[in-house]
């Protein structure tokens, strides 16, 4: 029989384990009764009789409350909701799994202990922004040991040591809360508490296999193994992703959907109108009648929604250690929200960053808008980046003039004009990228190997071009974001179908595809230049050198205060260029650090370079004191430092 037991202004909102059973909590202000349902350590309690005890109490705010003896991990419930317009089941729009038996939509939620993983990322520190290099994946479409079937959580464990070698540390998941349709990019949330149960593995016997792994790569940093009871609950292999990928030195960002949660059609147990009200879709309590992409935005002039989505950015940082959120277009949140969007804004950024001051909060906002990662106290939104389109556009573009042969006309001047992001004081605030899950999604724009060359994306000019890509992304300031195959020449859009032609081809790797095996490693080693050379990461930047003619421009880039100079210089011409001029810092030696021709059919023996080094002893050139006379392969980033 339910009680008001442990039940106070402070009860967490929910299904919450205690000792001796549980606590329940919801938000239904226009309900007439809310019963708990379930099958509570092994009784079954699915009844609406109000004599069994099971109706919660409600407060004069509108929350219903209960305390349960004897819930325990594990367990399935739900509520059943009398409403004015209609009676039924709902699920818990704070429930930390879902079970499909019986299937969805009718499926139960279940009692989870958050405490019961073990974790052991306890050392683990997020990098600083200036350091992060992002690498952006689907979960169910990234890797499958499995073939033709979705990728898992512990699919991507399988792939660590990988993405650790590629050396980027920050990983980005897609959204992973539970969705309702048979595949998703992950925008079209239903349960977002909830990580989608088709990315975990239930089957004892696949289980244990990924169980070799994840113990393997504890055992390799000298940490306790896990067992098949740690990992039974989808959520707790999520958290051995998170755990493992920060014991590997990564960092891991979640993607949440503020501005619309997904569409719900025939699912009458979801969050939509869930205190079962009457009336249009203004009525619906968590939402508004305005939609976008297919569902309806929340309703943020109420408090009780704003704190419900506020809740779920710190349920990401804390239950799953996440170091950050990328919130996905919140141009529309606050669109659709035109009196309460900015202020719930400001309300999100601040909490979380008192609750965890070192998560990244990464906004998507378009048009690109500097007011976004101004500080609250400015007025600002509070964000601390903001994705930017600027360099990805003018990268792409020239990449696509590029490939219209030697007498087209290339736009360097639109790749260096988009090199730091206009109006941000510091250049880390932006994240630039070349390809990501919107631009190359199947049906929109092309992959950059085939945007360099459409005939043949592992010919030699989609090779070399596509280097010219990754390399000025690599080179630039801001913090630079991979989406998953661009660093081993991926050619294919990518959808999210796991058993589609669109399928990532790692196979590529494993087999020795050379064009692919040396672009990966043209990217690793581009990574760690980046970290080696510490002015390449910081803010200070000016492009000395455009030559649209001859598909040429050069930068400075340099640690303020120290020097540490860089000088990188891009070419998209067809043709090697010998004895080309351009201005240097200052006089002496610099040396050659990285030569992406070099990368071309590994260790290209035709490499068109300066021998490891040159000697800027000529005169004032590009308002530089002084300048040399260097060589510059065809399609390539070429990188000097003193």
């Amino acid at each position: 029989m339910l009680s008001q037991n442990l039940i106070g202004p402070n009860t967490p909102m929910g299904g919450n384990l205690t000792a001796n059973g549980a606590t329940f909590k919801v938000w239904a202000p226009g309900a007439q009764g809310v019963y708990l349902n379930g099958t509570f350590g092994g009784n079954n309690r699915w009844t609406q009789d109000k004599d069994t005890g099971l109706l919660l109490q409600k407060d004069n705010a509108g929350y219903w409350a209960g305390f349960l003896p004897g819930a325990g991990e594990g367990d399935p419930y739900k509520y059943y909701v009398v409403g004015t317009g209609s009676r039924g089941y709902k699920r818990d729009p704070y429930a930390r799994e879902l079970s499909f038996d019986p299937p969805f939509p009718h499926a139960n939620c279940l009692l989870r202990e958050p405490g019961l993983y073990p974790w052991h990322d306890q050392g683990f520190v997020t990098p600083d922004y200036s350091n992060m290099i992002i690498y952006q994946l689907h979960v169910g479409t990234f890797y499958s040991k499995s073939p033709g079937a979705d990728g898992t959580f512990l699919d991507v464990v399988e792939k660590i040591e990988y993405l650790s070698a590629l050396a980027i540390d920050v990983v980005q998941l897609l959204p992973i809360d539970e969705f309702e349709t048979q595949n998703s990019q992950g925008y079209n949330g239903s349960d977002i508490f909830s990580p989608e149960d088709r990315y975990g593995v239930s089957d004892p016997v696949r289980l244990a296999e990924y169980l070799t792994t994840v113990n393997r790569l504890l055992a390799q940093k000298q940490k306790a193994a896990l067992t098949i009871k740690d990992l039974t609950p989808v959520a707790n292999q999520l958290k051995a992703l998170v755990d493992l990928c920060h014991l590997y030195g990564m960092a891991v960002v979640f993607d949440v959907v503020y501005n619309h949660a997904g569409g719900f059609d025939g699912d009458d147990e979801s969050l939509y109108f869930w205190d079962r009200g009457q009336g249009n879709n203004d009525s619906s309590l968590y939402f508004t009648s305005q939609g976008w992409a297919g569902g309806l935005s929340f309703a943020l002039w109420k408090r009780e929604v704003g704190q419900f989505l506020i809740d779920n950015a710190g349920f990401h940082l804390g239950e799953f250690h996440g170091d950050g959120l990328r919130f996905d277009e919140i141009s529309v949140l606050v669109a659709l929200n035109q009196n309460n969007g900015w202020s719930f804004c400001q309300n999100l950024t601040n909490t979380v960053r008192f609750q965890h001051n070192r998560a990244i909060q990464n906004a998507e906002f378009w048009p690109v808008n500097s007011n976004v990662v101004k500080s609250t106290a400015a007025n600002g939104a509070g964000f601390d980046v903001t994705q930017h389109d600027a360099l990805r556009l003018g990268v792409r573009q020239a990449i696509g003039q590029a490939a219209g042969g030697g007498s087209s006309h290339v736009n360097m001047d639109g790749i260096a004009a988009a090199l730091y992001p206009p109006g941000f004081p510091q250049a880390w605030m932006a994240v630039p990228c070349v390809e990501n899950h919107d631009e190359v999604f199947s049906g929109r724009s092309l992959r950059i190997p085939r945007l360099a060359d459409g005939s043949n994306a592992h010919s030699f000019y989609a090779r070399s071009r596509s280097r010219v890509a990754t390399g000025v992304l690599l080179t630039a300031p801001g913090i630079p974001q991979l989406f998953m195959g661009q660093e081993f020449l991926e050619d294919k859009q990518w959808n999210d179908v796991p058993d589609g032609p669109n399928r990532i081809y790692w196979e590529g790797l494993t087999s020795g595809n050379k064009p692919m095996v040396d672009f990966l490693r043209f990217t690793q080693d581009l990574i760690r230049l980046r970290y080696n050379q510490p002015a390449i990461r910081s803010s200070s930047i000016r492009v000395f050198h455009v030559h649209n003619d001859n598909r040429i421009l050069a930068f400075h880039r340099w640690l303020e205060g120290e020097g540490r100079d860089v000088v990188v210089v891009v070419s998209l011409n067809d043709q090697s260029l010998y004895n080309y001029a351009i201005g240097f810092p200052h006089g002496g030696r610099w040396a050659e650090i990285f030569n992406s021709d070099v990368y071309d059919n590994w260790v290209n023996p035709s490499v068109t370079g300066n021998g490891g080094q040159i000697f800027a002893n000529g005169g004032p050139m590009h308002g530089f004191a002084n300048s040399a006379a260097i060589a510059i392969p065809p399609n390539s980033i070429v990188v000097f430092g003193d």
